[in-house]
Order: C-alpha cells, then sequence, then structure tokens
C-alpha cells in the first residue's frame, strides 16, 4: 500500500489580479535512476511552480520501502524543503505534479484532488500525473460510476486510473495505451510503476512534454526550465501521439494513437511557459520579444515611453520598443514579495486590489504618452485598474497593446478561462472593448501576427492550422462533448 503524509491545510486566497488572467492547470515532473528522486522532483515542481500554486504532491517508489507519498496545499518552497518530510520519500524514481484546478472544486483545492493519483493493480502499484482536461471526462465519469467505480477525488485526471483497472492487458503501459484510447480532450501524462517511468502526450500534442538526461537517468517535465534547475540535458520533446517507457536499460518508444497534425497550445508561447524555457526548439523568450516587433508592425503608435505589464508582458515591450524606437521603461513596479498567501485583513486593504502587486512609477510617467504592453484581456478589469492607477501617475495617453488576439472562447483543454459571456471579447467589438476601458487606442496582434511570431513565416494555415487556437478562433480540434452535453454552443460554420 502506499503510504500519504498529506496536510490538511486550508485553501490559499487568490489575489484579486489573478482572477483576470488566463491560468494552466498543471506542471508535471518525473525522475528515474535518481538517488534521492524526491529531491530532484521537488527542484523540478519548484521551476515549474508558475503553472499551479495551490497545490502539489510528490509520489516515489524504493525497493525496500515501496510506494511513498505526500501532498501538500501551497507553494513547493513552503511543503518540499523539509528534511523531516524528505527523508520519507526515499528511492531512486519519483513523480510529481503542481495544480492549479480547472475542474472539481474551481478555485479550491481539495487535499483529495491533489495529484499523483496512486492505484494498485494486479501486477503492482502505479501513480499518474496530467496536465491538461479530458472533456468527455463527465460521461466517462457516469459510465464507471454505473459499473462499480468509487471515485476519491472530483479530478477528471482520475478517470484514467479507473479505465486502467477495468483493462484486460497484462502490464501497467498497455493498460494507460487502453484507457487513455478512451480519453477525449488534452493530455501529457506522466506515471510510474516499481521500476518504470512513463510519459505520453495525446494525438494533437496540445500540452507540453519533454525528456531530459540526468546522471545515469531520465526526467520527463513540462518545460525545460525544470531540466535545467536540475543539471539534466535536454534530449528532446515527447511527440504528439507518443508514450515512452523508461526503466534502467534506457529508453522505449511508441505510437498507440492514430498519428494526426500536432496541434500544441499557442498560449505557451504568449503566457504559460516560463521566458526561459525552449519550445520547439525555439526560446519562448524570443518567441515573445517577436511578438512585441509583430505588434509594433502591425499597430504603431506616437508615444514617449513602451511600458510591459509586468512580468508576463516585459518581452514583448521589449521588442515593441526595439522595432518602434520608441524607448522602453519600467513604468509599472511589480511587488516581488507579494505572494497568494498574503491576508487582507480589512476590506479597505481588499479595496486596493491591484495596488497590492503593482504600483506605477511615477516620476517616469507624468506628462508622458505611455504604450501599455500586456500578454492579454480576459476580462478587462485589471486593465481598467492599471490604466486608472497610469492616469493617476499623470500620464498624457494611454494606449494599450496587447500580446495576443482577442480571447473570445473558453479553453477546455486544460486551462482556466471564465464562461464565454464573460470573456470582453466575446461581447465586443475591438473598439467597444477600447471605449470600456477608456483608453486612447486599444490593439491586439493579429492571429496570422502570432503565428509569424512563433516562427510561420506564412502566418495561420487556415485549412490546417499549426496550433490549437481554440481561444481566439473558436475552432476546437477536439469537440468539448462533455460541455455541449451542457448546452455549450460552438462557432456556427462560415
Amino acid at each position: 500500500m502506499i503510504a500519504d503524509t498529506h496536510s490538511h491545510d486550508p485553501r490559499l486566497p487568490r489575489h484579486p489580479l489573478d482572477d483576470d488572467k488566463l491560468r494552466e492547470e498543471c506542471g508535471i515532473f518525473g525522475v528515474i535512476g535518481a538517488a534521492d528522486a524526491a529531491s530532484f522532483v521537488a527542484l523540478g515542481l519548484h521551476a515549474l511552480q508558475h503553472r499551479g500554486q495551490e497545490a502539489g504532491g510528490i509520489v516515489v517508489h524504493d525497493p525496500e520501502h515501496g510506494f511513498n507519498s505526500a501532498r501538500r496545499l501551497g507553494y513547493v518552497r513552503d511543503n518540499f524543503t523539509s528534511p523531516d518530510l524528505m527523508e520519507t520519500l526515499p528511492g531512486p524514481l519519483g513523480i510529481g505534479h503542481v495544480r492549479y484546478s480547472t475542474t472539481g472544486n474551481k478555485g479550491h483545492t481539495a487535499i483529495r484532488d491533489v495529484q499523483p493519483f496512486f492505484g494498485e493493480f494486479a501486477m503492482g502499484g502505479a501513480a499518474l500525473a496530467h496536465n491538461g482536461n479530458i472533456t468527455n471526462a463527465e460521461a466517462l465519469r457516469k459510465e464507471l460510476i454505473e459499473r462499480g467505480a468509487i471515485f476519491q477525488s472530483s479530478s477528471d485526471s482520475e478517470c484514467i486510473i479507473h479505465l486502467m483497472a477495468r483493462s484486460l492487458q497484462r502490464n501497467i503501459p498497455d493498460r494507460m495505451e487502453d484507457a487513455l484510447r478512451r480519453v477525449e480532450g488534452a493530455f501529457s501524462v506522466v506515471a510510474m510503476t516499481g521500476t518504470q517511468l512513463i510519459g505520453v502526450r495525446d494525438a494533437l500534442g496540445v500540452r507540453p512534454l519533454v525528456l531530459g538526461k540526468v546522471a545515469d537517468g531520465y526526467a520527463l517535465s513540462s518545460e525545460t526550465c525544470a531540466l535545467d534547475i536540475i543539471g539534466a540535458e535536454f534530449v528532446r520533446e515527447i511527440e504528439p501521439g507518443e508514450m515512452v517507457v523508461i526503466t534502467e536499460k534506457g529508453v522505449e518508444s511508441r505510437f498507440p494513437f492514430r498519428r494526426q497534425n500536432s496541434r500544441f497550445c499557442i498560449f505557451e508561447h504568449v503566457y504559460f511557459s516560463r521566458p526561459d524555457s525552449i519550445i520547439g526548439g525555439r526560446s519562448v523568450y524570443e518567441t515573445r520579444r517577436q511578438i512585441g516587433v509583430e505588434l509594433a508592425r502591425e499597430a504603431p503608435v506616437e508615444a514617449d515611453l513602451v511600458c510591459p505589464v509586468p512580468d508576463s508582458g516585459t518581452p514583448a515591450a521589449i521588442g515593441y520598443s526595439q522595432e518602434s524606437g520608441i524607448p522602453y521603461a519600467m513604468g509599472i513596479i511589480r511587488n516581488q514579495y507579494m505572494g497568494r498567501t498574503f491576508i487582507e485583513p480589512t476590506e479597505q486593504i481588499r479595496n486596493m486590489g491591484v495596488r497590492l502587486k503593482l504600483n506605477v512609477n511615477r516620476a517616469l510617467i507624468a506628462g508622458k504618452r505611455v504604450i501599455l504592453v500586456d500578454d492579454s484581456v480576459v476580462r478587462g478589469t485589471t486593465s481598467r485598474k492599471i490604466k486608472e492607477m497610469i492616469l493617476d501617475a499623470g500620464a498624457a495617453e494611454v494606449h494599450f497593446r496587447i500580446a495576443s488576439p482577442p480571447t473570445a472562447w473558453p479553453c477546455f483543454y486544460g486551462v482556466d478561462t471564465p464562461q464565454r459571456e464573460k470573456l470582453l471579447a466575446a461581447t465586443m467589438s475591438e473598439e467597444e472593448m477600447r471605449d470600456h476601458l477608456a483608453v486612447n487606442s486599444l490593439k491586439f496582434i493579429s492571429l496570422d501576427g502570432l503565428y509569424r511570431a512563433a516562427g510561420a513565416a506564412e502566418g495561420r494555415n487556415d485549412a490546417c492550422p499549426q496550433y490549437c487556437d481554440a481561444c481566439f478562433s473558436g475552432e476546437y480540434p477536439v469537440e468539448p462533448s462533455d460541455m455541449i452535453e451542457r448546452g455549450f454552443e460552438l462557432k456556427a460554420a462560415e
């Protein structure tokens, strides 16, 4: 049996600025062949903290002690640095997960929903961590419960464990193949048995997964930045539709799903991935800087300063400045010590909202025509507050330049987005959004411009898009069957 040393801390409060941003669901990491796998996994999860900040979990295996796990609410740094805890997680093989909920108790992680999930099978135990979202999870869950399954969590990912349990295949990788063939949507998975580390991506490759070499073993990670922190050498990306089974003998690769054209999430380039990661052989930082270059070409404006909305708007603002020749300046300063665990004791403090996290550099802004570069506009609430702060500091004009196209459709593949009617771009034109935000001008990068910045010289191929861009285009590469069953209406055919 697996020993679980989880805690029962209350959920963390969410800062107001976090409510107006798209959030990734999670990050995943695994390592095999390390003397102290748990420490490597904890370091990897720390590097992936931006992908999920509500909770984290680690499962390890040791030949002497078997499987052990720890699950915690909160940051990796606050939970997985205690020597007393890490000593309970011995072994050379482990996987981990950081979570930001998009299913189940949205915005409220219960300890029972914290991954990795574990199951005992006839051929031994296995643990699994999932990044993405299963779009037919409700239908699968109903079917499994009717057939006697007892769910321990509200997470869609647990469906995979139950499907594996019902498979008639004789080993864990084959059972996982069986299970994942029933699953629709997006998934990158790291899993483990007592002797194997397993990684798999869905056939469209919507969510990322990379392979690294470390000492005498291997690592799997959502991003290359987590390989860097443990001193691992980047080997390659796991291909769309590929499963790798890694043992002490090496890496075995197989392709259990029908091959399809890749539809990697383009928002990884815009926001989700860390700027020091590499995607498709390309620096995320360089792509974001190039987004700013494209924005300057598509939407020039006379101004005195180009200022990022920190921190996600910084590379694009640098690119805009370089292309336009307008000076770059840090007009907004971010409080680096403003964590999500900040206690807001009074209504007056809560009403300060964005000002708790961002402050305007008044001496720089006063009297200037300012271009603000941000990664996206979701509800628009934060954009309005930032605009008010800039005007209060004495700016003569405020021009917004957005490093992504208008976000007009919700994501169903592992990203936390509001309902469509709450997305500003779903109900307003660009000009109406400008009026709503009360700024001098508002321009978004075009979808073609975004594709060019990401390396597609000819822009978007409308007949066969190179990325998943459903949040901008409304074209879903996998039909969100559960949401359609609830009444969600797809974009009408043109």
